[in-house]
């Protein structure tokens, strides 16, 4: 199966740039570098027209980041551009990933292999927690299926009919995209992980977030999002035991609401 690379890149974060250049050269893949959308560069009526709040259970306790919004929207952009292209499946990468060639190139066999079936592949860069099944190895690279998804969307492969899923579950949205990504039992996707993948976080070495930021909040305020967060994690435990989508990967074909 031909998978093709987008090398995601925000313009202005101009310290990514020769990394964005090295990942072309090393994803061993034919690619192209994909403009993300800046998310603080949306206008008040763009923002509205592509959030809600509460749209599924549990629901996300905290208002979405402009950066977070634009992440979203962009790989919304490359789904549909998958969709458009009619690849069969493509590989996307983020522009503060950084490879290690020898792991890498394990893990992308393996997810080679099996991304028609899985649909959605995470090349983690952290641990997973909790029960998962395993599907496959390649050396010391594990291929997983995790009862609770995992978070960040440093690098993935998607396939043709899972990205044509998630693209129509997402008109509106009310998460960050890793987050809605981890909610199989909305989306009938569940969401595989090869660990070690080859591929590791290196924003803090170039320019730190593109997405976080902000004022620091008052201790009250910051007790306060822990608390939330600690409900909604609970949530989402629960929600992904009673989850519908197929415990060993895969998709459950569902219609936009």
């Amino acid at each position: 199966m031909q998978i093709h690379a987008f090398v995601l890149h925000l313009l202005r974060a101009t310290a990514r740039r020769d990394n964005v250049r090295d990942l072309l050269a090393t994803c061993a893949l034919e690619g192209e570098i994909w403009e993300a959308v800046d998310g603080a560069t949306l206008s008040s009526t763009e923002l509205s027209a592509t959030i809600g709040a509460g749209l599924f259970a549990p629901a996300y306790p905290f208002s979405l980041k402009t950066g977070e919004i634009g992440c979203f929207l962009s790989h919304r952009q490359i789904w549909a551009e998958i969709v458009r292209r009619d690849l069969p499946a493509a590989m996307i990468i983020e522009d503060d990933a950084a490879i290690t060639p020898e792991i890498y190139g394990a893990a992308l066999g393996l997810a080679r292999a099996h991304i028609e079936t899985l649909g959605y592949i995470q090349f983690q860069t952290r641990a997973q927690k909790g029960p998962s099944t395993l599907i496959d190895m390649a050396g010391a690279c594990a291929l997983s299926v995790p009862e609770r998804g995992g978070l960040r969307t440093t690098a993935q492969m998607i396939s043709n009919a899972a990205a044509r899923q998630l693209l129509a579950l997402s008109d509106r949205f009310d998460r960050p995209v890793d987050t809605f990504v981890q909610s199989h039992w909305q989306t009938g996707l569940r969401p595989a992980t090869i660990l070690p993948s080859g591929i590791s976080d290196i924003a803090d070495q170039l320019d730190g977030s593109t997405i976080q930021g902000g004022a620091r909040k008052p201790p009250l305020a910051k007790l306060g999002r822990e608390w939330a967060r600690y409900r909604y994690r609970r949530g989402v435990v629960q929600a992904s035991r009673h989850s519908m989508a197929p415990t060993e990967g895969g998709f459950a074909p569902r219609d936009s609401e």
